[in-house]
């Protein structure tokens, strides 16, 4: 039972596992799924779903939190990628075409990638703090955003872009799809490969690793600009299932969900070793929680309350201080009564 405990997935599959026994408490047929049209229907039809985005984005932030880094843009990325993509395509006589949408849709995912060029080139060219870095486009690009959509929201009408965040193939939702595609193709590429154990290293002693022959530099510049392509992605998803763009208010806090999400999952902030089944974990966690809250008659403004006592919990978790006392308190009862024997 101890080498369970001690297992990094085993406190957020049992965080998991409580979130999804209050729900059929409070909603007994939270587990049913129904087939309507030949489309799967029922609430962990939504999480999944409602939580693709999320965990889009924080696939790419595993990486870059394994680098010893963190990307607080990705929020503005996703409004960027959605105002591209609704701008451009509202902008056309042809605006419901397929491929006027792929144009659209591969535009905004093309100008993502460059901003985490740019990213990336500020944190492992320039050596400017990645909080910093990140930070800069975090401000302006929102901005941005609003500039390309003239602060307005945008709406258009486009079968094959709607698709993407609201349709259906083989009657799973588009939106997980492409999330499990993603997150396939990187746990691929992480654990099939040297990437991963590269990434790890560069985390670990990114000196060391560099004196070792590994291209630092490089493998830092890729996790910004692959966070910034799930970030493109989740942002075209957003404004997909609503058919607009929202520059305003498309992926506000997103970041802090795929922060927490991979923190949760096991993957520490300090760098080094992470894990991708614990950051799945932790995205359908974070979207089950926003479920719970309203679900359970709590007010759904209060959700942010939630996250920040579960930060706490996992920073409390994850404290050297925090374990050693927690250690202590648990073998003191043994001492004090080998000490009376």
């Amino acid at each position: 039972m101890r080498s369970l405990t001690r297992h990094t997935l085993f406190w957020p599959l049992l965080a998991l596992a409580l979130l999804l026994v209050v729900n059929v408490i409070a909603t007994p047929s939270f587990f049913s799924i129904r087939i309507q049209d030949g489309h799967l229907y029922g609430s962990l039809i939504d999480i999944l779903r409602n939580g693709a985005p999320t965990l889009l984005i924080a696939l790419g932030m595993t990486l870059v939190i394994a680098t010893r880094g963190i990307d607080l843009s990705v929020g503005a990325i996703v409004a960027i990628a959605g105002a591209v993509t609704c701008t451009y395509l509202a902008g056309s006589p042809d605006e419901g075409s397929v491929s006027r949408a792929i144009v659209a849709m591969s535009l905004a995912v093309g100008v993502c990638v460059l901003l985490g060029l740019w990213n990336g080139f500020l944190i492992a060219v320039l050596g400017i703090q990645p909080i910093i870095a990140t930070l800069v486009l975090m401000t302006a690009g929102r901005g941005l955003a609003m500039l390309i959509t003239d602060g307005q929201i945008i709406t258009v009408n486009n079968a094959l872009f709607k698709k993407v965040g609201a349709g259906f193939v083989l009657g799973l939702p588009v939106a997980i799809l492409i999330a499990m595609a993603v997150f396939a193709v990187t746990a691929v590429l992480t654990r099939r490969t040297a990437l991963g154990m590269l990434i790890e290293s560069v985390g670990i002693n990114p000196e060391a690793s560099r004196l070792a022959g590994v291209r630092a530099r490089t493998i830092t510049w890729t996790v910004y600009v692959f966070v910034a392509f799930c970030a493109g992605i989740a942002g075209v998803m957003i404004a997909s299932n609503t058919s607009a763009a929202d520059a305003n208010n498309a992926g506000l806090f997103i970041e802090l969900d795929a922060i927490l999400a991979v923190v949760i999952g096991g993957t520490s902030l300090a760098g080094g070793r992470f894990s991708l089944t614990g950051t799945l974990i932790g995205a359908m966690f974070i979207q089950t929680l926003a479920t719970t809250i309203p679900t359970i008659g709590i007010p759904s403004e209060t959700n942010y309350l939630f996250k920040a006592v579960v930060v706490i919990l996992v920073c409390l978790l994850q404290s050297p201080k925090a374990r050693a006392a927690l250690s202590v308190r648990r073998q003191s009862p043994l001492l004090t009564k080998g000490s009376a024997a």
